[in-house]
């Protein structure tokens, strides 16, 4: 029986592997010590000015809707070049990109009427790096 895969360190492979998913819903980011909003966060960070919280847009009105993009690949901690492979690929089409790591996965939020362009200029990137 093998274990779980091992995190991908190597530029190319976590490119070429990143496999971008739009997640359904849309979320905004905001500064709140509020518990229900704190229980429904699906990240948080600790900053000088508060806590900061990425939620569901329907919690939080009025804040600037994001789409997320999860790259399923299973990057390490310690890779380099992911992220600006994404930044840069976004960036080059004028869409705004806010990443976020997890464990496992990378996000990327973005504006989210420009969700499905970012997903498809990833998918590209991926494709190019094959």
């Amino acid at each position: 029986m093998s274990g779980p895969a091992r995190p991908i360190r190597d530029t190319h492979d976590m490119i070429a592997g990143m496999s971008p998913v739009r997640r359904p819903g849309t979320w905004v980011f905001v500064t709140s010590d509020d518990p229900k909003l704190r229980a429904e966060a699906i990240a948080t960070i600790r900053e000088p000015e508060g806590l900061s919280l990425i939620v569901p847009a329907e919690l939080a009105p009025g804040g600037l809707e994001m789409a997320q993009i999860t790259l399923q690949v299973h990057s390490a901690l310690d890779g380099v070049g992911l992220t600006a492979a994404v930044a840069t690929a976004l960036a080059d089409a004028g869409i705004p990109c806010n990443m976020v790591a997890g464990h496992h996965h990378d996000h990327a939020f973005v504006p989210a009427e420009r969700g499905d362009e970012a997903l498809m200029i990833l998918e590209a990137r991926a494709a190019a790096s094959d």
